[in-house]
């Protein structure tokens, strides 16, 4: 099963920054387990959130910056908080800003928010893998058109 966990980006600046949107509906499969009669919304998912939003913006700059297509692959997580949970109805709010970036990998500041409130807060070191699958390539350029509407 693959999670998209980004309805929409809604900024984008490649080299600096992207914000997303995620709206929580409670037919997400996960909330099936994760609590049966409480659900709530996994930490771990918002993290993805933040890093398919964070790797598609470093892949982004790699490309800009450097001239170079990779896959950006996360390989830590620093200072990571969450301050509040996430239930069925919220809609939650990315930010992810790069914080360095080299043609070897790249590390961004992530935020998730709820209207005004913190979710979440960390940062994100990824490495960069070469990739030559022009499937691939198609369906990710998919994916950011789709989500860029």
């Amino acid at each position: 099963m693959r999670f998209f966990l980004i309805d929409r980006i809604t900024k984008w600046e490649a080299g600096s920054y992207a914000e997303g949107v995620k709206n929580v509906a409670l037919s997400e499969d996960f909330f099936d387990d994760h609590f049966p009669r409480r659900p709530v919304m996994p930490g771990v998912l918002i993290l993805e959130g933040l890093a398919q939003l964070g790797g598609l913006l470093l892949e982004a700059s790699l490309q800009q910056q450097y001239a170079k297509s990779a896959k950006a692959v996360l390989t830590v997580l620093e200072r990571t908080k969450f301050r509040t949970m996430i239930k069925p109805g919220d809609s939650l709010l990315y930010r992810t800003e790069v914080m360095a970036l080299n043609e070897a990998g790249g590390k961004i500041k992530a935020t998730a928010r709820r209207d005004d409130q913190p979710v979440t807060s960390t940062q994100m070191v990824f490495a960069f893998k070469a990739m030559d699958d022009p499937l691939l390539d198609t369906k990710r350029k998919h994916l950011m058109d789709v989500w860029r509407q």
